[in-house]
């Protein structure tokens, strides 16, 4: 019989907590989720000491219960200086071990430079771009890594090729996959392929502090640069990664049309605001040319991207097509940048673009 939500309230009813009471009594969970084992849940409503003796005692008592393979216990923190959202720490093998608290900006040990990959909106093709420049920055000498965090709905552990569910030798540290030369890491590879993540800001925002700072992201050595692909809009995860650790850079990509560039605007003025510069826009299913008869076509516009990015005074640093091989390659699992062809080509150009300037 599959563990359920009940079992597990049941538990933390009988459980007497520091402080007196229990976490249920007091009203202090939320937003408990229970799937194939897993128990996740979110403690908040008392002092940050309080809380955090409490964890140990409760998951201890979830852990006993059979058929639970791992437990994650969210402990919101205090709202760090200048930003309106929160941080958090989380524990258990779900996703890794206990993050240390951050104060401001840190730098991400074994990465020279963090360049996001940001959109505004879905389906514009920004993870395809982020799998492909990884690969293409690798084919040109870099160490690159990529960090999928669009956490909803991780779609790169698809695009790599990746599989194989990340180890943790102590615990503490998760080790990346390693994919067409470069270090991957996703919650997707968590998880199974079609599972849904229900998950509240400060698990989701826990998530993504110990991807970024427990991965040993120098595993197959130093990092030139951590490619993150972010996930569509301007909410949780484009805050934490801003009040968390320094970005080098961010790139927008956007397809011609206007409806897909008030968007992207919208993303370029979040990451003014959060002082992360923006390295250029990236025009994206540009053209498309007729495998048959060879007549180029512009089915979303063309040149949109690059006069908005003259107007905003921002570098354009290229257009790409779009490309049925494109779709086929990320759908197989190798990037059509990890082969040749005009796609690779593509890439190709786009790496060394910003590698002459100094970006990577």
């Amino acid at each position: 019989m599959a563990l359920s939500k009940e079992q597990v309230l049941d538990v933390l009813r009988a459980v007497e907590v520091p402080g007196g009471g229990t976490a249920v009594s007091r009203d202090l969970l939320r937003a408990l989720a229970v799937q194939d084992g897993v128990v996740r849940f979110v403690l908040e409503g008392a002092p940050q000491a309080e809380l955090e003796a409490m964890r140990p005692v409760l998951e201890a008592a979830v852990k006993a219960l059979p058929g639970v393979a791992s437990v994650t216990i969210v402990v919101p923190a205090g709202p760090p200086r200048g930003m309106g959202g929160t941080a958090q720490q989380v524990r258990g093998p779900a996703i890794g071990g206990h993050p240390k608290p951050q104060s401001g900006p840190q730098p991400v040990p074994g990465v020279a430079r963090i360049i996001a990959v940001g959109s505004g909106k879905g389906g514009v093709g920004k993870s395809t771009v982020s799998s492909n420049l990884a690969v293409a920055l690798s084919r040109a000498g870099k160490r690159v890594g990529l960090l999928d965090a669009d956490i909803y709905g991780p779609s790169q552990p698809r695009m790599m090729g990746a599989t194989q569910r990340p180890s943790s030798p102590d615990g503490q540290t998760i080790l990346p996959l390693k994919a067409h030369g470069v270090a991957l890491m996703s919650v997707g590879l968590m998880l199974k392929e079609d599972e849904a993540v229900i998950w509240r800001g400060p698990m989701l925002m826990g998530a993504m502090q110990q991807m970024l700072f427990q991965v040993k992201w120098d595993e197959f050595g130093p990092l030139d640069v951590l490619l993150i692909d972010l996930p569509p809009g301007t909410g949780d995860v484009q805050l934490t990664l801003c009040q968390k650790t320094k970005l080098d850079g961010t790139i927008v990509v956007s397809t011609p049309q206007d409806v897909a560039l008030l968007d992207a605007k919208k993303a370029i003025d979040m990451f003014r605001r959060l002082d992360a510069p923006v390295l250029g826009l990236i025009e994206n299913m540009s053209s498309y040319i007729c495998a048959n008869c060879g007549h180029e076509a512009h089915p979303f516009g063309q040149g949109g991207v690059e006069a908005e990015a003259a107007r905003l005074g921002l570098p354009f640093l290229g257009a790409l097509p779009l490309d049925l091989d494109v779709r086929l390659a990320g759908d197989a699992g190798t990037p059509a940048a990890a082969g040749e062809g005009a796609a690779a080509e593509a890439y190709a150009a786009l790496a060394e673009a910003l590698i002459a300037r100094g970006a990577v």
